[in-house]
């Protein structure tokens, strides 16, 4: 379809208010670890119930995203949509007006619980409006949303910590969130939200999981975000012990370089998968897999460098990278399963990138006083190697078969 048709400027339009939608998601998620001081003085938080803050969203938010990506599937995507912007704008109220660490700690949870409603349904109505050659640059798109809400939250929380204070900075943000559910509903008003009956897979819901394919899929995004979660974690503290530098310093040294450069590869790598994709189906499953093969060594030379401007450099070469991978996953799944599967099929894989995350970080934590970070890092950049070598050697055996099994165009793009 021609981006000139109103039916694709409303769809870019649509992919426009998800963003904002998912850029509030991640401030109201980031703006918590830049108040750990504050947290200290008023509730009393130790540094193993700090590492919780974190522990606790991700694992509530990964383990209900493929029963919600399930319910994406089969009930309307704007109501679960705009459920989970007020629900999680509920969640951020009632964190910022806790008084005790246990019930922090109980509302963060919440607001994985409320907050995983959304990506299954908002990726799934983007895979509907944008099912050719513009799905990857969609997606793509409505990812960077991420990286700037990370940026934000982080600046946010710290500056209304020191001046109005972190309730306050809670307070806002949930009204914000329900200030916006208005203008979501109206901007969905007339779009296809809802999976018919006619295009649900006989098979099964969870039928994708025999796909080797997607198994492929689920294996390098598993350990990719084992990878990325440890460079997202270890890496400021790793800056500020290598290097000397202040917090403030090693915090924005760890984010600005990776982050920016993350937005561009999600950019890029979308519009190449897209235009691959024009040619050949399944071109986006092969993309990924380079771009896994290429992502390892540049995480592992980013903490393996001698000094702080090779460090950047490499910080920066590996969001490229890895800002395509993101960009891309969810695009590479709708190349293996059918429509009525998407929701739970985004929901599932979703899930076990934030498994991984976890995963990582305590892996990295526990050995890295022993191996160093540049040790765990070489190891975790093997797998994703491996892993990206896995997908092209899967895909090359698997795609057209299985593409074909999910009622999918057959031409299939090899390298």
């Amino acid at each position: 379809m021609s981006l000139s048709t109103p039916g694709s400027r409303r769809a870019w339009g649509t992919v426009g208010l998800l963003w904002l939608a998912l850029l509030i998601n991640y401030v109201d998620r980031q703006v918590v670890f830049s108040i750990f001081p504050a947290l200290q003085r008023e509730l009393g938080f130790d540094t193993r119930q700090l590492s919780l803050i974190g522990t606790v969203f991700l694992w509530s938010y990964s383990l209900c995203l493929p029963i919600f990506g399930r319910l994406a599937d089969v009930v309307r995507r704007d109501r679960l949509i705009v459920l989970s912007l007020i629900f999680w704008s509920v969640a951020t109220l009632a964190t910022g007006r806790s008084h005790s660490v246990s019930e922090f700690l109980f509302w963060r949870g919440m607001m994985g619980v409320t907050e995983a409603l959304y990506l299954p349904a908002a990726i799934g109505l983007i895979g509907m409006l944008h099912p050719g050659q513009t799905r990857s640059r969609a997606l793509a798109a409505h990812g960077t949303a991420q990286v700037i809400g990370i940026i934000l939250g982080s600046g946010y929380g710290g500056w209304m910590a020191d001046t109005a204070g972190w309730r306050t900075a809670f307070l806002l943000l949930s009204v914000l969130g329900v200030a916006y559910a208005p203008f979501l509903l109206f901007g969905f008003r007339g779009l296809p939200l809802k999976v018919t009956p006619k295009t649900r897979d006989a098979a099964g819901a969870y039928a994708f999981l025999q796909s080797a394919c997607y198994r492929a899929l689920a294996f390098g995004f598993f350990c990719f975000c084992g990878l990325l979660w440890m460079l997202y974690v270890w890496l400021p503290s790793f800056l500020y012990e290598r290097f000397g530098l202040s917090m403030a310093e090693s915090g924005l040294a760890a984010t600005l370089y990776l982050q920016t450069s993350s937005a561009i590869g999600a950019l890029f790598w979308g519009w190449v998968s897209d235009r691959w994709a024009a040619v050949r189906g399944g071109a986006r499953f092969f993309v990924l897999g380079g771009l896994l093969l290429a992502s390892g060594p540049f995480a592992y030379l980013t903490v393996a460098s001698s000094s702080l401007a090779t460090l950047k450099l490499f910080s920066a070469a590996f969001g490229f990278f890895a800002g395509g991978i993101v960009g891309n996953i969810f695009g590479a799944v709708f190349d293996v399963i059918p429509v009525s599967n998407h929701g739970v099929g985004v929901g599932t894989m979703n899930m076990i990138g934030g498994i991984a995350g976890g995963l990582g970080v305590l892996f990295a934590g526990h050995w890295k006083e022993s191996f160093g970070l540049a040790g765990v890092m070489l190891a975790a950049a093997a797998a994703v190697v491996a892993s990206g070598a896995t997908v092209i050697i899967v895909g090359r055996a698997r795609l057209a078969l299985e593409r074909a099994r999910a009622g999918l165009p057959i031409r299939v793009a090899f390298f």
